[in-house]
């Protein structure tokens, strides 16, 4: 079926629910409205209140309801409305759920998927747009999955239902609903913790991953002469350093793009991961192309923060004749 990415992602949902009945949903808006994106929609008439549940207006309370459950043998597919609402509950994560199966030697997991949209693009108010990745990345214990694709996003989210240990998946909704692609029907798993290759090259690697993927995908295809590999991370922890370091030995050169904020933005740990091993394969410093450090302005100045194709093909266009 071709679908888009908050397709996939109800697709994904309504799947699960149906195979395995410790599968609960819950957050605000969830039930009766089906999602402030509709990514829960039909889920309500389909598996009763029981299991599809709207939660009262604290990311606190959503979190620590799902370690609970989680504790208790379900598989909790929490919704936080907006990535920007996530940091009160970042307590939640950092004592309890990232190290829950560490402080009980193993005795107790919490097998839970936060569900959040997140980044830039909609023209959204404040405390809507943030990129936070790289915070919830540096978590030990705490999966961090970001899909770009509707495949992807199916594939990612049924993995981190099904993960034994909890997962906090960043959805970007600047492309919810851009394009549709083919999304396979039925089971359908990818694994977290491997990157995707996108197109193979030779000349420099760029690096991205959510809604960056397909700006970069545009800039690419303004540089016919560039022959570039592109990687979608997928995953900021665990990350696959193996296929980044692969790429950057046979490029020598490295182009990274997120729109968080630079400073402390994930294209840090990238180079550093890259300067430990394969610093002696460099051929041009690795660049970066990111959000400024500012919060996410309002409305059109938001085209001025974000990455945009021109933006990037100018980085990547200097690394490759450094």
């Amino acid at each position: 079926m071709k679908a888009t990415i908050i397709e996939a992602i109800n697709d994904a949902l309504h799947e699960e629910m149906a195979s395995d009945d410790r599968t609960v949903v819950f957050g605000e808006d969830v039930a009766e409205s089906g999602g402030v994106f509709r990514a829960t929609e039909g889920l309500l008439e389909e598996f009763g209140g029981d299991r599809v549940l709207d939660t009262p207006l604290s990311e606190i309370a959503i979190v620590g309801g799902a370690i609970g459950l989680a504790a208790h043998g379900y598989r909790p597919v929490a919704e936080i409305q907006f990535s920007g609402f996530l940091p009160p509950a970042f307590d939640q994560l950092v004592t309890n759920a990232s190290r829950l199966r560490w402080r009980t030697r193993g005795e107790i997991t919490a097998p839970m998927t936060v569900r959040t949209p997140y980044g830039a693009g909609v023209r959204a108010l404040e405390h809507h747009s943030e990129s936070l990745e790289a915070s919830y990345g540096h978590l030990p214990g705490l999966k961090v999955a970001i899909p770009s694709t509707p495949a992807d996003a199916k594939g990612m989210l049924t993995s981190a239902i099904r993960d034994p240990d909890p997962v906090l998946f960043m959805e970007p909704k600047h492309v919810y609903r851009s394009f549709r692609e083919e999304v396979p029907e039925g089971e359908h798993t990818t694994p977290l913790g491997e990157a995707a290759v996108r197109r193979e090259g030779s000349d420099v690697t760029v690096i991205a991953w959510g809604a960056m993927m397909h700006n970069t995908q545009e800039a690419l295809a303004d540089l016919p002469d560039v022959d570039a590999e592109l990687i979608d991370l997928r995953s900021i922890s665990p990350l696959d350093r193996e296929t980044v370091v692969t790429s950057v030995k046979k490029t020598g050169r490295c182009v990274i793009v997120h729109e968080a904020a630079k400073s402390g933005g994930f294209a840090g740990e990238l180079i550093a991961t890259i300067n430990d091993e394969a610093l002696a394969y460099l051929e041009a410093p690795v660049r970066r192309v990111t959000g400024f450090d500012t919060p996410v302005p309002l409305l059109s100045m938001e085209d001025y923060y974000i990455p945009h194709p021109p933006r990037i093909e100018e980085a990547i266009v200097e690394t490759v004749e450094y």
